[in-house]
C-alpha cells in the first residue's frame, strides 16, 4: 500500500510511471482471480485504491502548477 505522503514527494513523471506498473499489476490480479489463481482476494482492492490515490496526486500537482 502506498503513503500519500510519499507520493507528494514524487515529481509527475515518476508518477506517471508507478501508474503504468499499477495498472498492468490490477490487470494481472483480475486475471488470476478469473483463473481462480489469486490468493489475495484483497490484492485487487489495494491495487485499485493504489491507482486512484496516484491519480489523486497528479491532478493536484497539476492543479498547483496551473497558474490562476
Amino acid at each position: 500500500m502506498l503513503k500519500a505522503s510519499e507520493l507528494r514527494n514524487l515529481t509527475v513523471d515518476e508518477l506517471e510511471e508507478k501508474l503504468k506498473g499499477l495498472k498492468k499489476d490490477l490487470m494481472q490480479h483480475r486475471f488470476q482471480a478469473k483463473t481462480g489463481k489469486l490468493e489475495r482476494q484483497s490484492a485487487i482492492k489495494e491495487s485499485r485504491r493504489d491507482v486512484a490515490r496516484i491519480l489523486t496526486t497528479i491532478n493536484q500537482k497539476k492543479k498547483e502548477d496551473k497558474p490562476s
